[in-house]
Parts: structure tokens; sequence; C-alpha cells
């Protein structure tokens, strides 16, 4: 009989759990299980790239409401009685608007979405959580399963989460998974009484896969090309991109640069573009369902974030043997080994242009980097063996 597995996760839009998620699906093998998967928004970027045997469970009608804008989510919950749900709708609307740090008004906020969520109908062999903050605590809060298991895609420390809100659901955890093991090291500093929960899962990233879709189009860049992929979020460092292409300008270093994605930060992001006349030098092109072919075609690939867990961009980039520019967050020694296949550099507009620079000028140096990055076997399908150990141990 197959095991009867259920994910949650907030959405399917673009980021890295989300395509992580999606990757770990279409590898697992569905003659041994049966998968059912909760969103909170059943949309995104990813949404049509899982596989078909996948089964998207509906929300119920409290949660349908409780997402409308917030005074036809209240008005809702009036006309039908529901007054404590339309209390909660509003002290939801409340934590969210007024608390800066937008993880910990996730944390603050969920006792208030969970009003709305009930308890999914049928029991599972395991449920998992496959995004920290909300996507743990619906798995304790509102499902049945013989094994409860959550996942942190970042470096805990990096969230800057209130730890004493994720402690007690942790504990109610069978396991927490991680991408690394500098963020399976974190965790254990933080949670020390809880060290023998945390695991390492790795993202899976297939190599058939990305180089596959890296031929479905031909794209037309410039001879020298960056491109970088992200949210375009504080995280993942673009300023620092912005004002490393502004450096490059003045150089009169000769390049374009793509930036793949969306997020909060669009309108700030341009607003320097604009400022640093770099609109021929730089592009916020959105989001892309498929991206590999903007990273065969390109020069260089840039990761500036200011942390990570483990970027799967920068796994697809070491597949496609793309020399590499990556910022010294935490988890970066993992992927990358400095001046062998890529370069690590500080945190700094400057460092990052310097990075940049070494490749577009030493035209052996970039060669090696990516001959080395070709001889190399980055694909991570393997992993999933160590998924199966955590759902059947």
């Amino acid at each position: 009989m197959k095991k009867k597995l259920l994910f949650i996760i907030p959405s399917l839009s673009a980021g890295g759990a989300e395509k992580s998620l999606v990757n770990l699906l279409s590898t697992m093998d569905a003659s041994q299980y049966s998968v059912d998967l909760f969103m909170f928004s059943d949309e995104g970027l990813f949404r049509n790239q899982l596989p078909e045997w996948v089964r998207i469970l509906p929300k119920n009608t409290g949660l349908h409401d409780f997402q409308k804008p917030l005074l036809s989510s209240f008005l809702s919950f009036i006309k039908k009685g529901k007054f404590l749900l339309a209390k909660s709708r509003l002290q939801f609307f409340l934590k969210n608007q007024f608390i800066q740090n937008k993880g910990m008004a996730e944390q603050y906020s969920w006792p208030y979405l969970r009003n709305a969520c009930t308890t999914l109908p049928d029991e599972y062999d395991a449920a998992i959580g496959f995004l920290e903050k909300s996507s743990n605590y619906f798995v304790v809060d509102r499902v049945r399963a013989k094994k409860k298991i959550g996942f942190i895609h970042n470096d805990y420390q990096q969230l800057a989460l209130d730890k004493h809100i994720d402690e007690p659901y942790f504990r109610e955890l069978t396991s927490v998974a991680t991408v690394s093991e500098e963020c399976v090291e974190v965790l254990k500093e933080e949670f020390p009484q809880l060290k023998n929960k945390f695991k390492l899962v790795p993202n899976i990233v297939s190599s058939r896969l990305i180089h596959s879709l890296s031929g479905e189009y031909s794209i037309d860049l410039h001879p020298n090309e960056m491109v970088s992929i992200g949210r375009l979020h504080s995280q993942k460092g673009f300023d620092l991109a912005i004002e490393a292409a502004r450096i490059l300008k003045n150089k009169n270093i000769s390049f374009h640069w793509s930036i793949i994605g969306e997020g909060s930060e669009r309108e700030f992001l341009q607003q320097m573009i604009d400022r640093y006349q770099l609109q021929h030098h730089v592009s916020l092109i959105g989001l892309r369902d498929n991206p590999y072919p903007y990273i065969k075609a390109a020069k260089v690939f840039v990761q500036s974030s200011r942390y990570e867990g483990k970027s799967i961009a920068v796994d697809e980039a070491k597949i496609l043997a793309k020399p590499i520019v990556l910022t010294n967050f935490s988890t970066a020694k993992d992927q990358i080994e400095h001046s062998v296949n890529g370069l690590i550099v500080e945190m700094t507009p400057e460092a990052i242009a310097e990075g940049i620079m070494k490749y577009l000028e030493d035209y052996s140096f970039a060669e090696k980097v990516s001959a080395q990055l070709a001889s190399g076997n980055f694909g991570t399908e393997h992993e999933i063996k160590k998924f199966y150990q955590l759902i059947n141990e």
C-alpha cells in the first residue's frame, strides 16, 4: 500500500523553497507514495510544473473568506455571524500592518489565521511543512499524521524570527529538516535542547532537466552578460549588485546585467537604476518560467545574497558550468570552492565588481572555472534517499 503524504506550503510563487518542492515531488516514486498538497494560496510560477499525480487540496470557506481584502473579509464574516473570525481578520491585519519584520509578523499573526483554517479531514503517514513559520505551524495545529516534519530553508539566525514561538512547535514535530550542514549547526546552536530533531535534507536539483530546459529556446544577450535570479528582496542583495554595476560603468566596462525575479523591492531597485543612469546596463526583467537559457547564455552568474540556506540558483548555474561570483554568506563555502569552481567575495559592491572583472578580464581563468564545473556532477537527485529516510525512519 502506498504511503500517504501531505505537503504544506504558502504558495508556489517564485522562490527557492517552492522550486525545491516541485523538484522533490518530480523526483519521488509515485508507485510508492500518494501525495496531497495544501497551499494557502493556490497560485504561483511553479504551479503548472507539479506532477499530475499530486492532488491539490481545496481551501475551506473560512480561509477563502479570510484572504479577501480586509473590508470585504470582515463584512463577509459579520454577515455570516462569524464574529470570532471577523475579529481575527482585523487582528491579523493589524499584526501585519505594524510589525516591520515580516517574518515575525507572520509568526505573531498565525493564531488569527489559524482560526480560519479547519483541520484537514484525512490522516496521513507523514505531513511535511515545507517552509518555515506558517507551513510548520499548520502541520502541528491542523493536521492529523503519524509523523509531522518541518522544514527551514534558510540560515535560521539570519531570519531574525522569535524562537520562543518556534520552539514549542519544533517540540511537536517529529523532525525538522534543513538544506545544508551549516543550517543544521545553526539550528542546533539556537535550540540545543532539540538538537536530535534537526536533519539534513538537501535541495533536489536535476542536471538532466536543467540541461534540457536550457536548450528550450535561444536568447541573444550582451557578450558580457551577467545574470542573477531571485526574489527582489533585501535578502538577495540586489542593491549591492546595482551598486557593483555602477562601479563597472564608471570603469568603462562594457556589460549588461539581467536580474530575473519579482518582489517587494522592485520600485526601490528601479529607482536605484534610474538614479545611477544604469537603464542600458541593468534590467529587472521579471519572472521567467524557464530562466535556464539566460544562465546558459550569460558570461557570469552573480549571487549577491546577504544570506541563504543553500541557493538552488547557484547549483543550477554550476550544472550549466557558468563562472559564478558568490557573496560570502554563511553557507557559501558549501557550494563553491573559492578560485577553483567559482569566486566567493566580500559582501560589498566593490568586491562583487572586482569578482566580475576578474572573469571578464582574465579569459583563461574564466575558462578554467567553467571547465572545472563542466567536469563535475552537481545534480542531486540521489539526495531523495535522505527525504525517504526522514519519512520512513
